[in-house]
């Protein structure tokens, strides 16, 4: 029963990984200020990246529960 619940929510959970993995990485980078004062971020493009990881797997994770509830009230 477990190995089902865990293999069910495996395809919200990865990209919910990625987006942290996404932050940390950018995280590690860094940013660079220049000698006269502006910012320059190398890997500005993960930070929107790790939010569309993020919330694709909140979304998949809602549908796959909201879909599953359907279904138990259904059966019965």
């Amino acid at each position: 029963m477990e190995e089902e619940i865990t293999g069910k929510y495996l395809l919200a959970i990865i990209p919910m990984i990625m987006g942290i993995v996404c932050l940390f990485i950018k995280g590690l980078i860094g940013d660079e200020i220049l000698a006269d004062g502006t910012i320059v971020e190398k890997n500005f493009f993960l930070i929107p990246l790790s939010y569309l990881f993020f919330f694709s797997g909140i979304l998949t994770f809602l549908i796959m529960a909201l879909s599953s509830t359907f279904k138990k009230q259904t059966s019965i």
